[in-house]
């Protein structure tokens, strides 16, 4: 199944809106891989497993499978050599147990849901993994009962610190003068007792640590670090029985994860298939019957993700003919009677129950094609008509007797005469290559062809005459129109233009009678024609660049103009120059137009020559002199 029909039909949404209906990830990980299949005997076998599961949720309202959570993480810690935690290994312990209980709870039932049962089968009930993390594990830590050397080094803990305790509880009272507060404290591993700074060589113990501000300092007593030291060694003593104990029962489930693999893979196909059930129940679906040969007979069908109020689809096909053509009106429903029948298919394929009614047959396809929509790509730059000929050809190419074909306005896109004939000719290719089609157009000529067409049915959506809403609803075996006439009619076109439309319509002969007003006559175009005179020191802009200039020369016999634009002067042609403002409102009569050409620096230069400047002279002089 390629992913543009998977995209364009709506099959992901499908799968996420089932994921809301599994319980656990490892469901939800196989709807992500699940695809429909082309199979009888596959699909036939998952609408039983759905049939089955429909059936135990409506009579026992759930199943055991809650709070089976994924170790698929878990598993891969074992299988690098790590030790598990006593957080992971009660997550196995809580995975066996729910394995346990479903094969508990499928074998009590096996006669009811066969199929389901199955499964259960498969699962290893590790009761003995399952039973040794319960006793060795307890409130999350490693339990004192899981050894008996782990029993007694922590007896031996209790004594230490009991002994820590008392004697510091003593050290206080006896020094209750040095004392901050009247508490002791852990600094670390350390217990200690807080001393004002000021009697900290009052007090026989070790310095620890100290206040932010320097007034306390946390002393360890003397009396107290054999013990303090003792503790330590028993901690290390317990720390690494608790590790033994964990590699041991980790070194267990590493002997069995084969076992404990095919669980996961059973539970996983177990949400997968009850998500299915419970979707099923909330639909109120059916179980369709399915077939390989094409003929599919929806009734009272709705599109699975269309919730609300949904006019129910009646369709056929298959059977008496093998292509359908759909016309109507736009935004009549063409498109959804594809993507319905489309989406329904695939649903079917994966042994989802169908919002139909009783009686709905489905034919299973090796392949489904779809052109819906606008697959315009920017990134070649192929025009919306190119994009859809290229996909019609990749279709053709592949499409066998095992395929289906959803074609919206097929043809469309281009002139209507060759677009027609075009798409008559696909799908007369794809019939003879034993395909399934169902196109909508809104050409006549296609709609003539399938009414010719012994293997071929015409179809209509139907359409409000009054109020001109689509109905949403298809009725095989007549055609439909696109209504434009009689849409313009209720929009107020008067009736002799209608009534000429339909003339034309019916029989391709055209007015082409002229009027006398069309005709204006040489001399009014050439009077009509006005040309701009330019003079110097007229301010433009120059269209093509929008950047304004002044005017240096007036047009030549070649209609151009030379114009002074970013310190430069260009020739422009004068139709690409629009008149600003002229020369005459810019400056006075007499004012000197050449000055507007000339730099600041070249102007103060030649002043400077006329009222006899020495140093403008000897410049000159020098320039004179260097050439």
């Amino acid at each position: 199944m390629n992913e543009n029909m998977l995209e364009k039909l709506d099959y992901y949404k499908l799968i996420e809106h089932l994921k809301t209906y599994a319980t656990s990830q490892l469901g939800k990980n196989l709807l992500d891989k699940i695809t429909p299949s082309p199979y009888v005997k596959v699909v036939s076998k998952r609408l039983q497993e759905t049939q089955e599961a429909k059936a135990l949720l409506s009579a026992v309202g759930g199943v055991p499978i809650n709070g089976v959570g994924n170790i698929d993480f878990i598993v891969e810690q074992v299988e690098k050599g790590i030790v598990l935690e006593c957080e992971g290994l009660l997550q196995v312990g809580e995975f066996l147990r729910g394995c346990r209980k479903i094969k508990e709870f499928m074998a009590a039932k096996a006669d009811y849901i066969p199929t389901l049962s199955e499964y259960s089968l498969s699962i290893t009930a590790l009761k003995n993994i399952e039973e040794e993390i319960n006793q060795a594990i307890s409130k999350g830590r490693v339990d004192s009962g899981a050894s008996k050397e782990l029993k007694r080094v922590r007896r031996h803990i209790d004594i230490e610190q009991e002994k820590i305790e008392e004697k510091l509880e003593k050290f206080m009272r006896v020094n209750k003068t040095y004392l901050q507060d009247s508490f002791f404290s852990k600094r670390g591993e350390r217990y200690a007792v807080p001393i004002k700074a000021s009697y900290k060589n009052q007090v026989d113990g070790t310095i620890v640590d100290e206040s932010s501000k320097g007034a306390t300092v946390f002393i360890e007593p003397r009396v107290i670090q054999k013990h303090t030291a003792a503790l330590a060694v028993f901690k290390m003593e317990e720390a690494t029985e608790e590790y033994r104990i964990l590699a041991e029962i980790t070194d267990c489930i590493y002997n069995c994860l084969h076992e404990i693999k095919i669980n996961i893979e059973v539970i996983g196909t177990y949400d997968l298939i009850f998500a299915k059930g419970k979707y099923a129940v909330a639909i109120d679906g059916i179980r369709p019957k399915i077939n390989n040969y094409g003929y599919t007979n929806i009734i009272a069908g709705k599109h699975p993700l269309l919730a609300g109020d949904v006019v129910p689809l009646n369709f056929t096909i298959g059977n008496d003919y093998r292509s359908l053509i759909i016309t109507g009106p736009n935004a009549g429903g063409k498109t959804i009677v594809l993507k319905s029948v489309g989406l329904l298919t695939l649903a079917t394929q994966l042994g989802l129950f169908l919002p139909a009614k009783i009686g709905t047959e489905v034919s299973i396809y090796e392949k489904i094609f779809v052109d819906i929509g606008d697959n315009q790509s920017l990134e070649n730059a192929l025009s919306t008509f190119s994009s859809h000929v290229q996909n019609l050809s990749s279709i053709i190419k592949q499409t066998n007797k095992s395929t289906l074909l959803l074609f919206d306005e097929i043809g469309s896109g281009t002139e209507p005469n060759e677009g027609a004939g075009l798409a008559i000719a696909i799908l007369e290719e794809v019939y003879k290559k034993g395909a399934i089609t169902i196109a909508s157009t809104h050409y006549g000529e296609i709609k003539n062809f399938s009414l010719l067409h012994p293997d071929f049915e015409n179809a209509a959506m139907k359409f409000n005459a009054e109020t001109l809403e689509p109905l949403y609803q298809l009725v095989i075996g007549r055609s439909g129109d696109s209504n434009a006439l009689f849409i313009s009619k209720k929009m107020g076109i008067p009736q002799h233009i209608l009534a000429r439309a339909e003339n034309y319509i019916a029989t391709k002969q055209y007015n082409f009678d002229t009027i006398e007003q069309s005709k204006v006559r040489k001399d009014e175009i050439e009077h009509e024609v006005v040309t701009v005179q330019y003079f110097k020191g007229d301010k433009v802009l120059l269209t093509e660049s929008n950047k304004e200039a002044l005017v240096y020369e007036p047009q030549n016999d070649e209609r151009n103009l030379a114009v002074l634009v970013d310190g430069q002067i260009q020739e422009v042609y004068e139709k690409r120059v629009k008149l600003l403002l002229p020369a005459a409102e810019l400056y006075p009569a007499d004012y000197d137009l050449d000055s507007l050409f000339i730099d600041f620096k070249t102007r103060k230069f030649e002043k400077d020559i006329a009222r006899g400047s020495k140093k403008a002279l000897k410049q000159v002089d020098k320039q004179i002199r260097q050439k």
